[in-house]
């Protein structure tokens, strides 16, 4: 079954990651364009996780993972090679409502990572609902590579006239074509 398409605002969601690997860091390189929130759990971290950590000053624990844990997050990313410590927290995210992602392990996850492209506020994410996450990462720089300059000016324009336009169907009608031409002029060039 495909994964549900949705974006996650996570004010005020504390995240907690398992593990301090390759992988660990790719999810937290990711996680950090929409929070700061972060908090790591791991017995040893790569040299690269530990740079992002200290440069985020995130708050980072040195010792292996305890059941409770995660009592107080709202997403868990266990990023450990060790499918029994992966279904276990999968387990016990059901008991406080906690989402969890394990990585490459699609039975132990609520959801799953995207490949996507963020800039400024546009947000584009790619998934084959980890049928080919090489064809996402593919298919993922195709688009970027479409998506042109001016885009975040071209957003924030957009972000002030509904908020200073009054609500109805001739503010929706304005903005709608004001996309449209946009998207026309970006198509021809």
């Amino acid at each position: 079954m495909a994964y549900f398409p949705a974006f996650l605002k996570l004010n005020n969601k504390k995240i907690l990651i398992v593990g301090g690997g390759y992988i660990a860091y790719e999810k937290l390189d990711h996680l950090l364009d929409f929070t700061k929130d972060i908090s790591v759990l791991a017995l040893d971290l790569s040299a690269q996780m530990q740079d992002r950590i200290d440069k985020e000053d995130l708050h980072f624990e040195k010792r292996a993972y305890v059941k409770g844990d995660i009592k107080e997050f709202a997403v868990v990313i266990v990023a450990v090679d060790d499918i029994p410590l992966q279904a276990e927290i999968f387990q016990e995210s059901k008991s406080y409502n906690c989402l969890c992602n394990s990585v490459d392990s699609v039975d132990y996850c609520d959801f799953i990572f995207p490949s996507y492209i963020k800039k400024d506020d546009l947000t584009i994410a790619v998934s084959t609902s980890g049928a080919s996450p090489a064809m996402a990462k593919h298919l993922r720089r195709y688009l970027q590579k479409l998506i042109p300059d001016s885009i975040g000016a071209f957003l924030e324009e957009m972000k002030q006239l509904r908020r200073t336009l009054p609500k109805g169907k001739e503010r929706m009608k304005m903005l709608d074509k004001k996309a449209e031409d946009y998207i026309k002029r970006w198509g021809t060039k």
